[in-house]
């Protein structure tokens, strides 16, 4: 079993789908037979942290240790790495940018992005594509460019980016490939367009607004106490709390923490169930759409999964880290 600090959020209201509309569900007890099994058995590394949101109310339900050294609980408040569930705070924005007309789907992100004008086959894909995994751009350089040593910089990035040819299995708009260097050249272009940091701009139109004041990219010194420490799968700690891994190496280009209690307004955002915050709101049934259809069962919205499921749609995003 992997050991592993991990924050979930969850909608159930498709359970009471199998069901009488009256029916009672034992909201705890559904949650402890999902989470129990993801527990270490000797106590050691690792918490859950659930926010529930069903019928306009909010529950919490939080599990195992956020540091197991510090004899500390996991809480609602206690901080994650969000891993790649922070792509839809990208394609959030993308979506409140075109909902307002300030960009199109459709525009090419070398229009923003305008080193890549130089460039080859990058200048054919869109913010659309990037937003959808339909880019043929591969999950990370590395892929591409075998011979590259270590994190990407900026420079770096922008020449994989320009040398960069499209496979023909991989042409832009069509296929599915998930690719984390789509969604941080995504975060660039919308850096561009606005003349502002990622970090600023998630905070100005998205968080902020919505009163998320435990999100953050990077975490700042205030919101490092809470942060919690990850666990390998041997339940030894890996990393340090707030740390930002992955593949690039410049401002704005690492993961997003947060809380469950954030995670739950989140939620409620794009449950449509927070009053007075009808733009953002729209703006996030409008990622929810589908773009590219994958299979029967699988289509693509912005970031969002969107999967059918016998009587009932499941629209979610996952992620994860090798300690998160």
């Amino acid at each position: 079993m992997i050991r592993t600090d991990v924050v979930i959020v969850i909608v159930i209201g498709a359970l009471l789908a199998c069901g009488p509309a009256h029916a009672q569900v034992n909201v705890e007890q559904i949650v402890a037979q999902k989470v129990q099994p993801m527990l270490p058995k000797n106590g050691s590394g690792g918490g859950v942290a659930v926010a529930v949101q069903m019928n306009g109310k909010t529950q919490f339900f939080n599990y195992g240790f956020a540091d197991n050294a510090q004899n500390r609980q996991v809480t609602a408040d206690s901080i994650f790495n969000l891993g790649s569930v922070g792509k839809v705070f990208a394609t959030t924005l993308l979506a409140q940018a075109v909902k307002q007309g300030e960009l199109s789907l459709d525009d090419p992100v070398a229009k923003y992005v305008t080193e890549l004008q130089r460039g080859g086959d990058i200048r054919r894909i869109t913010l659309g594509q990037l937003a959808s995994h339909t880019s043929g751009l591969p999950r990370v350089p590395q892929q591409y460019e075998t011979w590259h040593k270590g994190r990407y910089t900026w420079p770096d990035f922008v020449r994989f980016l320009n040398s960069w040819k499209a496979s023909p299995n991989h042409e832009p708009g069509q296929q599915y490939l998930y690719s984390n260097a789509a969604m941080v050249l995504l975060r660039v272009a919308l850096e561009r367009r606005f003349n502002t940091r990622f970090a600023a701009l998630m905070h100005q139109r998205l968080t902020g607004p919505l009163g998320m004041t435990s999100t953050a990219l990077p975490l700042p010194r205030d919101l490092l106490g809470r942060a919690v420490q990850g666990y390998n799968p041997s339940g030894r700690p890996a990393g340090r709390p707030g740390m930002e891994g992955g593949t690039f190496q410049w401002p704005g280009s690492g993961q997003i923490y947060s809380s469950s209690r954030d995670m739950a307004t989140f939620l409620a955002a794009n449950l449509g169930e927070l009053s007075g915050h009808a733009p953002i709101q729209n703006a996030m049934a409008f990622a929810h759409q589908g773009v590219f259809t994958v299979s029967q069962r699988l289509t693509i919205g912005l970031a969002w999964q969107i999967v059918s499921a016998g009587n009932f749609t499941i629209i979610d995003k996952n992620g994860g880290l090798n300690n998160t």
